[in-house]
């Protein structure tokens, strides 16, 4: 597992230089297409145009063509989906000004498709800058059923504000994201995505809005951003593989979680992921692997590594029980299989006197489970914290609190 992580690192390093200055001679700014920038204006018709301007142009040498979004003005946009292939092997959003989504659900001319913002078969689409993306959720938030264009309509909130589909090559950074109707960011069937200096705010009640989310994609590298939201900072979902973590600042929300993986008895497979160098303040939990009963697949070659907790009330958790949360699963035959997961450098305070806790199936249980220089004190000085073991299997050392049901190993941890 070492020798395959340290590949994908090198990897990172080398896609991360590819980067370079964006070079644009061919721009086209929204505001030239019709674009009023009120915040109460439907600017959607004028974006679209802008779009199919930018996605037809074809630019030679280093140009990038480049769709500006220009500061100091707010744009009101309906759900709408850019789509490619374009001409240009590359093309660049600058986002400098705001983007709202209607602001309360009748203001939606439909009920909403399943995301409000959407890049579909973009290859190398860099989109940055210093604006915001702000989905206006907390209408959502609550019931589902909204008077929409005027008639009573059951409309379930949109899954994302913003979602790349069959985008390889993406590069997002910069920008603010907010208050979103369900989850922030969707990067969905993606290949080498590069993610970056985000800031991702939703309030710690409002439900489902996860940060990112990662399904069906490869060789996505995901730091320096801070996320705090009401559920998930940052989940990976089946299909993903070689996924990198570093840097972000996590809290409120419920930590970094492979999963879940499973449900309904899917087949699920998620593989060489790599956290480090993360915080969790205040958070559900902290790392975290769930799965649900009568799954399969498998979710392996995991490691964290180096972070810090604050008052996080679940640390460390695999949960093979997860069931949506209800942990009253009904028995079954088949589990996705957790194996090669390793956690190491933990350090800081639980807000719950369970600080570890692997809650394997009865079937395979967790295989290759490593604990390493984990030291969880309690928030309350004198209270003591406990690991909890079902069904693991693996080794643990210089760990506290001390994890009964994992061998201590025969040679030191390196």
């Amino acid at each position: 597992m070492q020798d395959i992580l340290i590949s994908f690192f090198i990897f990172c390093i080398a896609s991360s230089q590819l980067l370079g200055i964006v070079y644009s001679k061919t721009t086209f700014d929204v505001v030239k297409f019709g674009a009023v920038g009120d915040g109460q204006t439907d600017d959607t018709e004028a974006f679209v145009k802008a779009w199919t301007a930018l996605c037809g142009a074809a630019a030679g040498g280093d140009d990038v063509p480049t769709l500006t979004i220009p500061g100091g003005k707010t744009f009101l946009l309906q759900p709408s989906e850019f789509e490619g292939p374009c001409k240009s092997k590359s093309v660049h959003v600058q986002v400098s000004g705001n983007l709202v989504a209607p602001k309360t659900p009748d203001a939606w001319k439909v009920c909403p498709p399943h995301s409000w913002l959407v890049f579909r078969k973009v290859g190398n689409l860099i989109i940055d800058g210093s604006g915001k993306i702000d989905g206006q959720g907390s209408t959502w938030w609550g019931e589902d059923s909204s008077l929409i264009n005027g008639k009573k309509e059951k409309c379930e909130r949109p899954t994302k504000a913003l979602h790349f589909l069959r985008c390889d090559h993406l590069r997002l950074s910069g920008l603010t994201h907010i208050n979103s109707p369900r989850s922030h960011i969707g990067i969905s069937t993606s290949n080498d995505v590069e993610i970056s200096h985000l800031t991702i705010i939703a309030p710690d009640e409002s439900p489902n809005t996860d940060g990112i989310n990662v399904t069906n994609s490869t060789y996505v590298n995901i730091h320096d951003s801070k996320i705090g939201t009401g559920d998930d900072c940052i989940t990976i979902m089946s299909g993903s593989s070689n996924v990198r973590i570093a840097k972000i600042a996590c809290g409120p929300g419920h930590g970094i979680s492979v999963g879940s993986l499973g449900a309904d008895g899917a087949y699920a497979a998620v593989e060489n992921v790599y956290v480090r160098d993360c915080s969790f303040i205040g958070t559900q939990n902290g790392a975290r692997i769930k799965t649900w009963p009568g799954g399969s697949g498998y979710a392996r070659n995991i490691t964290f590594e180096h972070i810090t907790l604050t008052a996080t009330k679940n640390p460390i958790i695999i949960d093979q029980q997860y069931c949506n949360g209800a942990h009253d699963c009904a028995k079954q035959s088949k589990a996705v299989l957790v194996s090669n997961v390793r956690f190491t450098d933990f350090r800081g305070t639980c807000g719950n006197e369970e600080a570890i806790k692997l809650d394997c199936n009865h079937i395979s249980g967790c295989q290759n489970i490593e604990l390493v220089k984990i030291n969880i004190t309690s928030t309350v000085p004198s209270k003591k914290v406990y690991a909890s073991c079902n069904n693991a299997k693996g080794n643990s050392g210089s760990t506290v609190p001390t994890v009964s049901c994992l061998k201590y190993p025969t040679r030191p941890f390196i």
